[in-house]
């Protein structure tokens, strides 16, 4: 295939919404290309650096600067403020597994300007774990700064604040199974952005602690950014007399990762290869990485079973607590994650999940 133009790459800085997916793809699978899309970003950066100076005193410009400053240092000041309870949650066993793999960046619409598409969720399928593999997870945070935002969750009046807080189509339960009864509360959840940067120094520091030797990152890596997105989302729940949920039905918009120009399958195949990261676990992640479209869902072996099934004619798995209390479906179609769960067998979440209908 040809190569795309110089204005084609400049394009994808400045308009990447109208750049062909033919090109789009070309580009993230092209060192050639990616090498001249950096050379065009840096050539924009100068040009905007040269022409940001003003002939004349402007207050109202000078002010309109300032503003954006100090909202921007602000937002930094709140990010600074949640990283430690993200960096937290990153060593928690169900965030961990994923994040080698899923926390590779993406960005919504208004700032993709810069970043290139590099996975896209169409399919979820189970990554299995010991407890010893939960034990020996390693923190993200080792490999490079991580900021996560803090996501916003509350409660809402009804199925249409739902629907009008999030954009999505309310999931409506037809038949309630036995034992659940009454109307369901609403929740919402903005959407959660994750932005992680490899630094080769720091992932060094980290394999020389552990006795070993990092291997040599691929060209482009250290320094590069990956930003992930996921939601905004919405759960409907009933609960039990008690307070315990009998049924939750959730329903978000499926991560999308972006990246500076590097593609999955590179950043995934290092990361992978990083010390730390137990063998069958990376074993099973790398069988993700090929087409950049599968979110691997951590299962935790010693509580829970997996299984995959079918639910309106997209692959589902299928979680059941090993104690026969819980169990729960999730599946992906068009862009966005469903999931049915709730003190419940398999075969109730399932005809629940395939009885769905919108409201």
């Amino acid at each position: 295939m040809r190569h795309p133009t110089d204005g084609t790459l400049r394009r994808l800085l400045d308009e990447p919404s109208g750049v062909a997916d033919t090109d789009r793809e070309h580009v993230a699978g092209c060192p050639a290309c990616r090498s001249g899309l950096a050379a065009a970003r840096r050539d924009a950066s100068l040009s905007r650096a040269a022409l940001d100076v003003d002939a004349t005193v402007d207050v109202d410009a000078g002010w309109s600067r300032l503003s954006r400053s100090v909202a921007a240092d602000s937002r930094r000041g709140r990010a600074a403020t949640a990283a430690p309870r993200w960096r937290a949650a990153l060593r928690r066993p169900a965030v961990a597994a994923v994040a080698v793999v899923a926390v590779l960046g993406a960005a919504s619409a208004a700032a993709a300007a810069d970043w290139l598409q590099i996975y896209r969720t169409e399919r979820i399928a189970p990554v299995t774990l010991s407890q010893a593999d939960l034990i020996a997870l390693p923190d993200l945070s080792a490999y490079g700064p991580v900021e996560v935002t803090e996501p916003r969750v509350r409660a809402v009046a009804d199925a249409a604040a739902a629907q009008k807080a999030t954009g999505l189509a309310v999931p409506r339960v037809r038949d309630l199974p036995r034992g659940v009864t009454g109307e369901p509360a609403f929740q919402v959840g903005d959407r959660v952005t994750a932005e992680f940067t490899f630094s080769a120094a720091q992932a060094a520091r980290t394999a020389a602690a552990a006795g070993r030797t990092l291997p040599a990152p691929p060209p482009g890596l250290d320094g590069s950014t990956f930003r992930l997105t996921a939601g905004p989302g919405l759960a409907a729940v009933w609960r039990e007399a008690r307070g315990v949920p009998a049924l939750i039905v959730a329903r978000g918009v499926a991560p999308t990762a972006y990246s500076e120009g590097i593609p999955f399958r590179t950043a995934a195949d290092y990361l992978l290869s990083l010390p730390g990261l137990p063998a069958a676990v990376a074993a099973q992640l790398r069988g993700f990485t090929g087409d950049g479209t599968t979110l691997p869902l951590p299962v935790n072996s010693q509580y829970l079973t997996s299984a995959t099934a079918d639910v309106g004619g997209r692959p589902a798995t299928v979680l059941k607590s090993r104690d026969g209390l819980v169990a729960g479906v999730v599946w992906v179609d068009d862009g966005v994650v469903t999931a049915v769960a709730g003190s419940l067998g398999p075969d109730e979440v399932l005809s629940v999940a395939r009885g769905l209908g919108e409201r």
